[in-house]
Protein backbone atom coordinates (compact mmCIF):
# COMPACT_ATOMS: atom_id res chain seq x y z
CA UNK A 1 0.00 0.00 0.00
CA UNK A 2 1.23 3.37 -1.10
CA UNK A 3 1.67 6.02 2.25
CA UNK A 4 -0.78 9.02 2.25
CA UNK A 5 0.60 11.67 1.45
CA UNK A 6 0.46 14.97 3.30
CA UNK A 7 0.70 18.63 2.37
CA UNK A 8 1.79 21.39 4.74
CA UNK A 9 -0.24 24.76 4.33
CA UNK A 10 -0.52 27.45 6.18
CA UNK A 11 1.10 25.77 9.55
CA UNK A 12 -1.49 23.10 9.09
CA UNK A 13 -1.01 19.53 8.06
CA UNK A 14 -3.54 18.18 5.82
CA UNK A 15 -4.83 14.94 5.29
CA UNK A 16 -4.79 14.76 1.52
CA UNK A 17 -6.77 11.22 1.36
CA UNK A 18 -9.40 12.84 4.08
CA UNK A 19 -9.86 15.54 1.90
CA UNK A 20 -10.86 13.70 -1.31
CA UNK A 21 -7.79 14.59 -2.97
CA UNK A 22 -6.48 10.83 -3.28
CA UNK A 23 -8.11 7.79 -4.85
CA UNK A 24 -6.17 4.71 -4.45
CA UNK A 25 -6.89 1.40 -3.71
CA UNK A 26 -6.36 -0.39 -0.74
CA UNK A 27 -3.84 -2.70 0.29
CA UNK A 28 -4.66 -5.97 -0.79
CA UNK A 29 -7.16 -4.65 -3.81
CA UNK A 30 -7.80 -7.10 -6.75
CA UNK A 31 -6.17 -6.90 -10.24
CA UNK A 32 -9.61 -5.40 -11.65
CA UNK A 33 -9.49 -1.86 -9.25
CA UNK A 34 -5.73 -1.77 -10.45
CA UNK A 35 -7.11 -1.93 -14.05
CA UNK A 36 -10.08 0.61 -13.31
CA UNK A 37 -7.36 2.58 -12.10
CA UNK A 38 -5.13 2.54 -15.24
CA UNK A 39 -8.11 2.68 -17.16
CA UNK A 40 -9.03 6.23 -15.86
CA UNK A 41 -5.67 7.83 -15.98
CA UNK A 42 -5.55 6.63 -19.43
CA UNK A 43 -9.01 7.89 -20.12
CA UNK A 44 -8.12 11.78 -18.21
CA UNK A 45 -4.82 11.60 -20.28
CA UNK A 46 -6.71 10.79 -23.39
CA UNK A 47 -8.60 14.20 -22.63
CA UNK A 48 -6.03 16.20 -21.23
CA UNK A 49 -4.52 15.80 -24.77
CA UNK A 50 -7.29 15.78 -26.97
CA UNK A 51 -8.69 19.21 -25.09
CA UNK A 52 -4.90 20.97 -25.73
CA UNK A 53 -5.18 20.07 -29.18
CA UNK A 54 -8.51 21.31 -29.78
CA UNK A 55 -7.00 24.90 -27.74
CA UNK A 56 -3.89 24.88 -29.90
CA UNK A 57 -6.29 24.28 -33.22
CA UNK A 58 -8.94 26.37 -33.12
CA UNK A 59 -6.70 29.18 -31.18
CA UNK A 60 -4.60 29.57 -34.43
CA UNK A 61 -6.75 28.81 -36.95
CA UNK A 62 -8.89 31.99 -37.75
CA UNK A 63 -5.13 33.57 -38.21
CA UNK A 64 -4.07 31.25 -40.82
CA UNK A 65 -7.48 32.08 -42.53
CA UNK A 66 -7.36 36.09 -42.37
CA UNK A 67 -3.83 35.17 -44.16
CA UNK A 68 -4.90 32.74 -46.46
CA UNK A 69 -8.13 34.97 -47.34
CA UNK A 70 -5.64 38.31 -47.56
CA UNK A 71 -6.40 38.55 -50.97
CA UNK A 72 -10.35 38.45 -51.05
CA UNK A 73 -10.14 41.33 -47.57
CA UNK A 74 -8.27 43.76 -49.61
CA UNK A 75 -8.48 46.00 -52.40
CA UNK A 76 -6.42 44.78 -55.50
CA UNK A 77 -4.14 47.85 -54.91
CA UNK A 78 -3.51 47.51 -50.98
CA UNK A 79 -0.30 45.69 -50.25
CA UNK A 80 -1.11 42.03 -48.51
CA UNK A 81 2.00 42.98 -46.43
CA UNK A 82 -1.04 45.19 -44.31
CA UNK A 83 -3.48 41.99 -43.43
CA UNK A 84 0.03 40.05 -42.48
CA UNK A 85 1.01 43.37 -40.13
CA UNK A 86 -2.26 43.32 -38.50
CA UNK A 87 -2.40 39.74 -37.96
CA UNK A 88 0.50 39.57 -35.90
CA UNK A 89 1.30 42.95 -34.28
CA UNK A 90 -1.90 42.93 -31.73
CA UNK A 91 -0.68 39.50 -30.84
CA UNK A 92 2.43 40.54 -30.39
CA UNK A 93 0.72 43.50 -28.04
CA UNK A 94 -0.78 40.82 -26.15
CA UNK A 95 1.99 38.64 -25.46
CA UNK A 96 4.43 41.41 -24.40
CA UNK A 97 1.94 43.15 -22.36
CA UNK A 98 -0.43 40.47 -20.51
CA UNK A 99 2.65 38.92 -18.77
CA UNK A 100 5.03 41.83 -17.84
CA UNK A 101 2.20 44.02 -16.97
CA UNK A 102 -0.55 42.74 -15.67
CA UNK A 103 -0.02 41.10 -11.74
CA UNK A 104 -1.30 38.84 -9.23
CA UNK A 105 -3.40 35.22 -10.11
CA UNK A 106 -4.48 34.27 -13.14
CA UNK A 107 -8.24 33.74 -13.82
CA UNK A 108 -8.37 31.34 -17.04
CA UNK A 109 -11.84 31.02 -17.35
CA UNK A 110 -12.10 34.79 -17.40
CA UNK A 111 -9.20 35.46 -19.56
CA UNK A 112 -10.71 32.68 -22.36
CA UNK A 113 -14.20 34.01 -22.49
CA UNK A 114 -12.77 37.44 -23.31
CA UNK A 115 -10.69 35.63 -25.97
CA UNK A 116 -13.51 34.12 -27.04
CA UNK A 117 -15.53 37.24 -27.56
CA UNK A 118 -13.45 39.24 -29.41
CA UNK A 119 -12.21 36.65 -31.82
CA UNK A 120 -16.11 36.10 -32.62
CA UNK A 121 -16.54 39.85 -32.77
CA UNK A 122 -13.17 40.47 -35.01
CA UNK A 123 -14.48 37.49 -37.47
CA UNK A 124 -18.26 39.11 -37.34
CA UNK A 125 -16.43 42.65 -37.76
CA UNK A 126 -14.53 41.58 -40.72
CA UNK A 127 -17.72 39.87 -42.32
CA UNK A 128 -20.06 42.98 -41.98
CA UNK A 129 -18.00 45.92 -42.93
CA UNK A 130 -16.21 46.26 -46.11
CA UNK A 131 -13.98 48.81 -45.60
CA UNK A 132 -10.47 48.40 -45.39
CA UNK A 133 -10.23 50.41 -42.10
CA UNK A 134 -13.10 48.35 -40.46
CA UNK A 135 -11.54 44.63 -41.56
CA UNK A 136 -7.84 45.84 -40.22
CA UNK A 137 -9.90 46.75 -37.37
CA UNK A 138 -11.48 42.94 -37.04
CA UNK A 139 -8.26 41.13 -38.07
CA UNK A 140 -6.52 43.04 -35.11
CA UNK A 141 -9.37 42.33 -33.01
CA UNK A 142 -8.75 38.23 -33.74
CA UNK A 143 -4.83 38.59 -33.54
CA UNK A 144 -4.85 40.06 -30.24
CA UNK A 145 -7.02 37.05 -28.78
CA UNK A 146 -5.01 34.35 -30.65
CA UNK A 147 -2.35 35.52 -28.88
CA UNK A 148 -3.56 36.26 -25.61
CA UNK A 149 -4.96 32.65 -25.85
CA UNK A 150 -1.27 31.13 -26.94
CA UNK A 151 0.08 32.08 -23.94
CA UNK A 152 -3.22 31.56 -21.53
CA UNK A 153 -2.71 27.86 -22.81
CA UNK A 154 1.06 27.65 -22.52
CA UNK A 155 0.72 28.70 -18.46
CA UNK A 156 -2.06 26.35 -17.95
CA UNK A 157 0.07 23.81 -18.97
CA UNK A 158 2.28 24.85 -15.88
CA UNK A 159 -0.59 24.02 -13.47
CA UNK A 160 -0.56 20.45 -14.27
CA UNK A 161 1.59 18.20 -12.62
CA UNK A 162 3.72 15.90 -12.60
CA UNK A 163 6.17 17.72 -14.97
CA UNK A 164 5.43 14.42 -17.61
CA UNK A 165 0.98 15.83 -17.44
CA UNK A 166 2.70 19.16 -17.88
CA UNK A 167 4.87 18.44 -21.09
CA UNK A 168 2.30 16.00 -22.22
CA UNK A 169 -0.51 19.00 -22.56
CA UNK A 170 2.40 21.07 -24.22
CA UNK A 171 2.74 18.29 -26.92
CA UNK A 172 -0.68 18.11 -28.04
CA UNK A 173 -1.23 22.18 -27.43
CA UNK A 174 2.12 22.80 -30.24
CA UNK A 175 0.38 19.91 -32.57
CA UNK A 176 -3.25 21.13 -32.17
CA UNK A 177 -1.35 25.17 -33.57
CA UNK A 178 0.52 23.15 -36.21
CA UNK A 179 -2.72 21.43 -37.69
CA UNK A 180 -4.28 24.78 -37.59
CA UNK A 181 -2.25 25.51 -40.71
CA UNK A 182 -3.24 22.85 -42.55
CA UNK A 183 -7.11 22.79 -41.31
CA UNK A 184 -7.01 26.98 -41.61
CA UNK A 185 -5.94 26.77 -45.14
CA UNK A 186 -7.84 24.18 -46.05
CA UNK A 187 -11.59 25.87 -44.37
CA UNK A 188 -10.66 28.98 -46.49
CA UNK A 189 -10.99 27.12 -50.04
CA UNK A 190 -14.15 25.30 -49.24
CA UNK A 191 -15.42 28.56 -47.33
CA UNK A 192 -14.46 31.04 -49.76
CA UNK A 193 -17.03 29.84 -52.72
CA UNK A 194 -19.46 31.28 -50.31
CA UNK A 195 -18.16 35.35 -49.92
CA UNK A 196 -16.09 36.98 -48.07
CA UNK A 197 -19.02 37.89 -46.00
CA UNK A 198 -20.14 33.99 -45.40
CA UNK A 199 -17.27 32.68 -45.01
CA UNK A 200 -15.76 34.80 -42.58
CA UNK A 201 -18.96 34.63 -40.74
CA UNK A 202 -18.97 30.82 -40.77
CA UNK A 203 -15.75 30.76 -38.88
CA UNK A 204 -16.66 33.00 -36.56
CA UNK A 205 -18.50 30.25 -34.42
CA UNK A 206 -15.20 28.36 -34.09
CA UNK A 207 -13.50 30.29 -30.93
CA UNK A 208 -17.29 29.20 -29.28
CA UNK A 209 -15.35 25.68 -28.51
CA UNK A 210 -12.52 26.82 -26.95
CA UNK A 211 -14.48 27.64 -23.54
CA UNK A 212 -16.63 24.86 -24.44
CA UNK A 213 -13.98 22.40 -24.27
CA UNK A 214 -12.11 23.92 -21.25
CA UNK A 215 -15.84 23.64 -18.88
CA UNK A 216 -16.66 20.35 -20.06
CA UNK A 217 -14.00 18.19 -21.74
CA UNK A 218 -10.71 19.52 -19.70
CA UNK A 219 -9.63 17.35 -16.57
CA UNK A 220 -9.30 19.43 -13.64
CA UNK A 221 -5.46 19.59 -12.53
CA UNK A 222 -5.79 18.06 -9.14
CA UNK A 223 -7.06 14.85 -11.40
CA UNK A 224 -3.10 13.70 -11.88
CA UNK A 225 -1.61 14.55 -8.54
CA UNK A 226 -1.83 12.08 -7.07
CA UNK A 227 -1.85 8.86 -9.72
CA UNK A 228 0.43 6.18 -8.84
CA UNK A 229 0.72 3.94 -11.92
CA UNK A 230 4.01 3.57 -12.85
CA UNK A 231 3.02 4.56 -16.61
CA UNK A 232 1.80 7.96 -14.96
CA UNK A 233 5.01 8.82 -12.90
CA UNK A 234 7.69 7.03 -15.63
CA UNK A 235 10.72 9.59 -15.99
CA UNK A 236 8.97 11.69 -13.25
CA UNK A 237 8.60 12.49 -9.62
CA UNK A 238 7.65 11.30 -6.46
CA UNK A 239 4.04 12.44 -5.08
CA UNK A 240 6.04 13.99 -2.20
CA UNK A 241 7.91 15.80 -5.18
CA UNK A 242 5.20 17.15 -6.09
CA UNK A 243 4.02 18.73 -3.25
CA UNK A 244 7.25 20.08 -2.11
CA UNK A 245 8.76 21.75 -5.73
CA UNK A 246 4.61 22.92 -6.77
CA UNK A 247 2.08 25.04 -5.91
CA UNK A 248 -0.31 23.97 -3.49
CA UNK A 249 -3.11 26.09 -1.34
CA UNK A 250 -5.63 25.52 1.56
CA UNK A 251 -8.95 24.67 0.62
CA UNK A 252 -11.45 27.56 0.26
CA UNK A 253 -14.58 28.54 2.04
CA UNK A 254 -17.75 28.73 -0.32
CA UNK A 255 -17.28 32.38 -0.19
CA UNK A 256 -13.59 31.98 -1.14
CA UNK A 257 -14.49 29.62 -3.62
CA UNK A 258 -16.54 31.87 -5.27
CA UNK A 259 -13.84 34.76 -5.91
CA UNK A 260 -11.27 32.49 -7.21
CA UNK A 261 -10.25 31.68 -10.67
CA UNK A 262 -10.78 28.00 -12.33
CA UNK A 263 -7.89 26.31 -13.28
CA UNK A 264 -5.53 27.10 -9.85
CA UNK A 265 -4.40 23.80 -7.92
CA UNK A 266 -6.82 24.22 -5.43
CA UNK A 267 -9.66 26.51 -4.62
CA UNK A 268 -7.47 28.56 -1.44
CA UNK A 269 -8.24 32.04 0.01
CA UNK A 270 -7.11 34.73 -1.84
CA UNK A 271 -3.51 35.46 -1.20
CA UNK A 272 -1.34 38.95 -1.60
CA UNK A 273 1.54 37.52 -3.86
CA UNK A 274 2.06 39.31 -6.96
CA UNK A 275 5.24 39.10 -8.72
CA UNK A 276 6.84 43.20 -9.53
CA UNK A 277 8.32 44.18 -12.50
CA UNK A 278 11.25 43.78 -11.06
CA UNK A 279 11.06 40.21 -9.95
CA UNK A 280 10.09 39.17 -13.80
CA UNK A 281 13.50 41.16 -14.49
CA UNK A 282 15.36 38.91 -12.30
CA UNK A 283 13.08 36.10 -13.74
CA UNK A 284 13.29 36.90 -17.71
CA UNK A 285 17.10 37.22 -17.46
CA UNK A 286 18.00 33.44 -17.84
CA UNK A 287 15.67 32.41 -20.41
CA UNK A 288 16.94 35.55 -22.66
CA UNK A 289 19.85 33.69 -24.50
CA UNK A 290 18.51 30.00 -23.47
CA UNK A 291 14.94 30.41 -24.88
CA UNK A 292 13.91 33.53 -26.41
CA UNK A 293 17.15 34.22 -28.92
CA UNK A 294 16.30 30.72 -30.33
CA UNK A 295 13.09 31.19 -30.77
CA UNK A 296 12.96 34.82 -32.25
CA UNK A 297 16.07 33.75 -34.70
CA UNK A 298 14.17 30.92 -35.99
CA UNK A 299 11.16 32.81 -36.71
CA UNK A 300 13.07 35.60 -38.19
CA UNK A 301 14.51 33.52 -40.59
CA UNK A 302 11.63 30.88 -41.17
CA UNK A 303 9.53 33.69 -42.28
CA UNK A 304 11.99 35.87 -44.11
CA UNK A 305 11.84 33.20 -46.48
CA UNK A 306 7.92 31.95 -46.66
CA UNK A 307 7.19 35.79 -46.90
CA UNK A 308 10.07 37.00 -49.19
CA UNK A 309 12.35 34.29 -50.98
CA UNK A 310 9.26 31.74 -51.22
CA UNK A 311 7.53 34.10 -53.66
CA UNK A 312 10.41 34.26 -55.88
CA UNK A 313 11.33 30.71 -56.05
CA UNK A 314 9.28 30.29 -59.51
CA UNK A 315 10.18 27.82 -62.69
CA UNK A 316 8.61 27.00 -65.97
CA UNK A 317 5.57 25.13 -66.23
CA UNK A 318 7.10 21.24 -66.40
CA UNK A 319 5.93 19.81 -69.25
CA UNK A 320 3.44 16.80 -69.09
CA UNK A 321 5.71 14.64 -71.60
CA UNK A 322 9.01 15.05 -69.62
CA UNK A 323 7.70 15.34 -66.14
CA UNK A 324 3.64 13.53 -65.52
CA UNK A 325 4.04 14.18 -62.03
CA UNK A 326 4.95 17.51 -61.57
CA UNK A 327 2.66 18.55 -64.48
CA UNK A 328 -0.06 17.38 -62.81
CA UNK A 329 0.84 19.64 -59.64
CA UNK A 330 2.29 22.54 -61.07
CA UNK A 331 -0.13 24.12 -64.35
CA UNK A 332 0.73 27.68 -63.79
CA UNK A 333 3.53 29.38 -62.26
CA UNK A 334 1.35 30.88 -59.99
CA UNK A 335 1.10 27.26 -58.18
CA UNK A 336 4.59 27.34 -56.94
CA UNK A 337 4.23 29.65 -53.79
CA UNK A 338 1.28 27.71 -52.68
CA UNK A 339 3.03 24.29 -53.10
CA UNK A 340 5.66 25.51 -51.07
CA UNK A 341 3.13 26.60 -48.25
CA UNK A 342 1.69 23.68 -48.61
CA UNK A 343 4.87 21.70 -47.62
CA UNK A 344 5.65 24.22 -44.70
CA UNK A 345 2.25 23.92 -42.83
CA UNK A 346 2.90 20.37 -43.26
CA UNK A 347 6.08 19.21 -42.23
CA UNK A 348 5.24 22.03 -39.34
CA UNK A 349 2.30 19.87 -38.21
CA UNK A 350 5.04 17.22 -38.39
CA UNK A 351 7.39 18.52 -36.54
CA UNK A 352 5.21 19.96 -33.52
CA UNK A 353 4.08 17.08 -33.22
CA UNK A 354 7.14 15.36 -32.08
CA UNK A 355 6.49 14.83 -28.87
CA UNK A 356 2.46 13.92 -29.22
CA UNK A 357 4.10 11.50 -31.24
CA UNK A 358 6.26 9.79 -28.73
CA UNK A 359 9.91 11.51 -29.99
CA UNK A 360 12.32 12.01 -27.49
CA UNK A 361 12.37 16.12 -26.75
CA UNK A 362 15.63 18.23 -28.09
CA UNK A 363 18.48 18.52 -24.75
CA UNK A 364 18.07 21.57 -23.72
CA UNK A 365 22.07 22.69 -25.27
CA UNK A 366 20.69 21.94 -28.50
CA UNK A 367 17.81 24.45 -29.00
CA UNK A 368 20.02 26.65 -30.85
CA UNK A 369 20.42 23.99 -33.51
CA UNK A 370 17.05 24.51 -35.74
CA UNK A 371 18.04 28.07 -35.67
CA UNK A 372 21.35 27.55 -37.46
CA UNK A 373 19.96 25.11 -39.58
CA UNK A 374 17.48 27.63 -40.72
CA UNK A 375 20.09 30.54 -41.31
CA UNK A 376 21.76 28.17 -43.84
CA UNK A 377 18.44 26.94 -45.60
CA UNK A 378 17.39 31.08 -46.00
CA UNK A 379 21.41 31.12 -47.20
CA UNK A 380 20.76 28.38 -49.83
CA UNK A 381 17.87 29.48 -50.92
CA UNK A 382 18.13 33.37 -51.60
CA UNK A 383 21.17 32.18 -53.32
CA UNK A 384 18.94 30.00 -55.65
CA UNK A 385 16.28 32.44 -56.31
CA UNK A 386 19.34 35.02 -57.13
CA UNK A 387 21.46 33.10 -59.07
CA UNK A 388 20.44 29.94 -59.61
CA UNK A 389 22.18 26.75 -58.35
CA UNK A 390 21.75 24.83 -60.98
CA UNK A 391 21.12 24.93 -64.68
CA UNK A 392 18.07 25.97 -66.62
CA UNK A 393 17.83 22.29 -68.63
CA UNK A 394 17.48 21.09 -64.76
CA UNK A 395 14.48 22.46 -63.81
CA UNK A 396 13.33 19.36 -61.84
CA UNK A 397 16.28 19.25 -60.06
CA UNK A 398 15.46 22.84 -59.02
CA UNK A 399 12.42 22.13 -57.76
CA UNK A 400 13.31 19.05 -55.59
CA UNK A 401 15.98 20.88 -54.40
CA UNK A 402 13.57 23.62 -52.71
CA UNK A 403 10.81 21.06 -52.07
CA UNK A 404 13.77 19.01 -49.64
CA UNK A 405 14.85 22.71 -48.39
CA UNK A 406 11.41 24.03 -47.64
CA UNK A 407 10.72 20.82 -45.54
CA UNK A 408 13.51 21.21 -43.61
CA UNK A 409 12.50 24.84 -42.74
CA UNK A 410 9.36 23.39 -41.58
CA UNK A 411 11.34 21.05 -39.62
CA UNK A 412 13.07 23.74 -38.06
CA UNK A 413 10.46 25.73 -37.51
CA UNK A 414 8.37 23.29 -35.66
CA UNK A 415 10.86 21.82 -33.45
CA UNK A 416 12.03 25.11 -31.96
CA UNK A 417 8.50 26.12 -31.37
CA UNK A 418 7.35 22.95 -29.42
CA UNK A 419 10.96 22.21 -27.68
CA UNK A 420 11.34 25.48 -26.46
CA UNK A 421 7.98 25.17 -24.31
CA UNK A 422 8.67 21.71 -23.66
CA UNK A 423 11.87 22.73 -21.52
CA UNK A 424 10.77 25.58 -20.11
CA UNK A 425 7.24 23.96 -18.76
CA UNK A 426 9.74 21.23 -17.10
CA UNK A 427 11.94 22.88 -15.53
CA UNK A 428 11.63 22.58 -11.47
CA UNK A 429 11.68 25.48 -9.33
CA UNK A 430 15.04 26.86 -8.01
CA UNK A 431 15.44 24.91 -4.48
CA UNK A 432 17.53 28.43 -3.27
CA UNK A 433 14.64 29.96 -3.73
CA UNK A 434 11.82 31.22 -0.92
CA UNK A 435 9.49 28.53 -1.02
CA UNK A 436 6.04 30.51 -1.22
CA UNK A 437 4.24 27.62 -3.64
CA UNK A 438 1.41 30.36 -4.58
CA UNK A 439 4.84 32.59 -5.36
CA UNK A 440 6.19 29.56 -7.20
CA UNK A 441 3.09 28.76 -9.15
CA UNK A 442 3.56 32.63 -10.52
CA UNK A 443 6.48 32.56 -11.41
CA UNK A 444 6.16 28.94 -13.42
CA UNK A 445 3.19 31.00 -14.89
CA UNK A 446 5.37 34.17 -15.95
CA UNK A 447 8.31 31.94 -17.02
CA UNK A 448 6.51 30.04 -19.73
CA UNK A 449 4.14 33.34 -20.45
CA UNK A 450 7.35 35.46 -20.85
CA UNK A 451 9.13 34.11 -24.10
CA UNK A 452 5.66 33.89 -26.03
CA UNK A 453 6.65 37.87 -27.86
CA UNK A 454 9.83 35.89 -29.00
CA UNK A 455 8.07 34.27 -31.86
CA UNK A 456 6.27 36.98 -32.73
CA UNK A 457 8.33 39.65 -32.47
CA UNK A 458 10.55 37.54 -35.00
CA UNK A 459 7.63 37.22 -37.25
CA UNK A 460 6.82 40.76 -37.29
CA UNK A 461 10.79 41.83 -37.86
CA UNK A 462 10.69 39.27 -40.99
CA UNK A 463 7.23 40.65 -42.74
CA UNK A 464 9.51 44.30 -42.77
CA UNK A 465 12.51 42.08 -44.13
CA UNK A 466 10.29 40.35 -46.17
CA UNK A 467 9.05 43.45 -49.08
CA UNK A 468 12.99 44.14 -49.66
CA UNK A 469 14.25 41.33 -50.15
CA UNK A 470 11.32 39.52 -52.60
CA UNK A 471 11.74 43.26 -54.40
CA UNK A 472 15.30 43.10 -54.90
CA UNK A 473 15.39 39.09 -55.64
CA UNK A 474 13.31 39.55 -58.35
CA UNK A 475 15.49 42.38 -59.77
CA UNK A 476 18.44 39.85 -59.80
CA UNK A 477 15.85 36.95 -61.49
CA UNK A 478 15.60 40.08 -64.41
CA UNK A 479 19.41 40.99 -64.55
CA UNK A 480 19.99 37.05 -65.58
CA UNK A 481 17.19 36.58 -67.86
CA UNK A 482 14.70 35.27 -65.79
CA UNK A 483 11.48 37.23 -66.19
CA UNK A 484 8.86 34.77 -64.10
CA UNK A 485 8.54 36.82 -61.20
CA UNK A 486 7.31 40.05 -63.36
CA UNK A 487 4.51 38.38 -64.48
CA UNK A 488 3.00 37.72 -61.97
Amino acid sequence: MHPTPTASAGGHELDLEDDGLLNEHEEGGDTADLASQKDRERRLMRNLAISFFVFGLFNNVLYVIILSAALDLVPPSTPKGIIAFCNIAPSLAAKLGWPYFLRGRIRYAKRLIGCCILSTCGMIVVALFDSLPMRLLGIGLASFSSGLGELTFLQLSTTYAPPSVGGHSVGYFASGTGAAGLVGAFLWWELRKFGVRVGVGLSAVMPVIIPLTYFFFLPHNTAFLFAHSPTAYENSISPSEVLSGLPYTPLATAEDEAREEEGSFASGPKRKVALSLDDKWRLVQPLLMKYMLPLFCVYLFEYTINQGVAPTLLYPVPSPDEHWLLSKIIQSVRDYYPLWQLVYQATVFLSRSSISFGLPALPTRLLPLPAILQSFILFLLTIESAFGLFSKDSEALNIFFVFVLISIEGICGGLAYVNVFYRLNQEHPDPNSNHDLERTKQEREFKIGSIGFADSSGILFASILAVPTEVELCRAQVRRGKLLCKGL
